[in-house]
């Protein structure tokens, strides 16, 4: 089935199917050494949870990017593989 207009969605989508699957494998290459250099990177975020406590619900906030070489090789790639379907 092939779709007549690609949507910004769908786009969305492969990036960060690209940016989890390069991220797990960059995590599994941390352990070998010539693959090491796949796992450099940067992490950003909130280091600790925001707590907002209303009373009756309690909510707890928080977000980390763990961004490497694997993952954006991995998002050239889900970009690339787009483009081709």
């Amino acid at each position: 089935m092939a779709f007549k207009e690609k949507s910004t969605l769908v786009l969305i989508i492969f990036v960060l199917c690209g940016l989890v699957i390069g991220g797990l494998l960059g995590e599994l290459a941390k352990n070998v050494s010539w693959l090491s250099w796949l796992s450099y990177g940067q992490q950003f975020g909130l280091a600790t949870p925001v707590t907002l406590d209303l009373g009756v619900v309690e909510l707890t906030l928080g977000l980390m990017f763990k961004i490497n070489v694997s993952s954006i090789i991995g998002i050239i790639i889900a970009v690339f593989i787009y483009r081709k379907f």
